[in-house]
C-alpha cells in the first residue's frame, strides 16, 4: 500500500490533491511535514534564506511560476535542506545537479530540470498563500508526498 493512497483512502474528505506535475528526485520516497512558503521568479535568494531558517522537519514550498528557463536549486542548497533536516521541498519550477541530488538523503519533487542557475536579486515573497497544480498552499499546512502524489491537510493527520 501506498503512503498518499492510504491517506487518500482514510481522508478524501479533509486532503486536497495537487495536480500530478511533478518528479521526485533525491534518495527520499515519501516524506510529510507542515508547509513553509515562498513565491519567486527565476531568483532563488529567498529559496536558500528559507531552507537555512524554516523548521526542521518543515516541508519548503517553492512557487517559482512553473517557469522551466532557469533553475532554483542545485545540490547546494539541497544540502541545505539534508544538513537542516528538512522534511522535503517541492518547486514548481526546476532543479539542477539531479545527478548529485540522486545520492543525497533529501525529498525533492520538481516539474524537471534545467543547468542555468537563478539570478540572485532577492525578489519575491515569504510565508504567503501559493496557488499552483490546482491548489492552494498554505503556510503551516500539512504536505504529504510519494510518488503517487502530493496532498495537502489542513491539519496533521494521524497516519
Amino acid at each position: 500500500m501506498g503512503f498518499t493512497a492510504d491517506i487518500c483512502d482514510d481522508y478524501s474528505d479533509v486532503v486536497k490533491v495537487a495536480d500530478p506535475l511533478f518528479k521526485r528526485y533525491g534518495q527520499k520516497t515519501h516524506f510529510s511535514g507542515p508547509a513553509a512558503t515562498v513565491r519567486v521568479f527565476e531568483d532563488n535568494v529567498l529559496v536558500k534564506k528559507a531552507l537555512q531558517e524554516i523548521s526542521e522537519g518543515s516541508v519548503l514550498v517553492v512557487d517559482g511560476g512553473g517557469s522551466s528557463r532557469c533553475a532554483l536549486m542545485g545540490d547546494n542548497l539541497a544540502e541545505i535542506a539534508v544538513e537542516r533536516k528538512l522534511a522535503g521541498v517541492i518547486v514548481y519550477g526546476c532543479i539542477r545537479d539531479s545527478d548529485e541530488i540522486a545520492n543525497m538523503d533529501v525529498g525533492i519533487f520538481a516539474l524537471g530540470t534545467n543547468p542555468i542557475k537563478s539570478v540572485k536579486k532577492g525578489i519575491g515573497d515569504a510565508n504567503i498563500p501559493v496557488v499552483f497544480a490546482s491548489v492552494k498552499w498554505q503556510p503551516g499546512e500539512w504536505v504529504y508526498a510519494d510518488n503517487d502524489g502530493i496532498l495537502l491537510s489542513p491539519d496533521k493527520l494521524d497516519v
